[in-house]
């Protein structure tokens, strides 16, 4: 038999996303397999839809399908406050929480000097930017609280402190070596109030 069959590249392209292994990639294709023609359709343009309408704001850099992001354009939010955090689920980790009223600055990365990841490699220029007009009060640190984060936690500190902002770091009610986006909404809303200046 030539090439690989439908089934099997549905497989390869399911066991392709994160924490999807062989048997789980098995158990989708089969379950597309089973939905109806219209629901598969459904899916498809789903994902077309999302690859196609959703980029990054141009202010805060979180994945929206507006630019600005509704965060950023919204009236109702803390102009003074900006919370740093590495990666787009991590947003969605602090929004679930539902008691952080500020704005968001997405790094896209943390510091990583062994895999090459410098300063000018994330989003550090575009919120040193961010704080020119002087609306910023205070930036609350929100990386992951592992080696990298922590690093890249006191270099935030130690370029944005000489700006005149203060700058807080996240409690460590997040487990050491931990993912935000994993974290229940009680676990990020104790490590948001008990953060500390750094």
């Amino acid at each position: 038999m030539d090439g690989i069959t439908p089934l099997d590249a549905l497989i390869e392209h399911f066991n392709a996303l994160p924490g999807i292994g062989k048997k789980t990639a098995m158990r989708l294709a089969y379950h597309v397999l089973d939905m109806d023609a219209a629901r598969a359709k459904s899916l498809a343009q789903a994902i077309v839809n999302a690859k196609e309408r959703i980029g990054l704001c141009r202010i805060c850099y979180n994945i929206s399908d507006t630019d600005p992001c509704r965060i950023c354009q919204s009236t109702r939010r803390d102009k003074s406050v900006i919370c740093v955090v590495e990666k787009p689920q991590d947003v969605a980790a602090v929004e679930r929480m539902r008691n952080y009223h500020g704005l968001y600055h997405v790094l896209h990365g943390v510091l990583s000097p062994l895999n090459g990841v410098g300063p000018n490699d994330i989003r550090f220029k575009e919120l040193v930017e961010r704080l020119a007009d002087g609306t910023v009060k205070e930036v609350i640190v929100a990386t992951n609280p592992n080696v990298e984060g922590e690093a890249t936690a006191m270099y935030a500190a130690r370029l944005l402190k000489p700006l005149g902002v203060k700058v807080t770091r996240i409690a460590s009610g997040l487990p050491i070596g931990g993912d935000m986006e994993l974290a229940d909404e009680v676990t990020v809303a104790k490590a948001i109030e008990n953060r500390r200046e750094i």
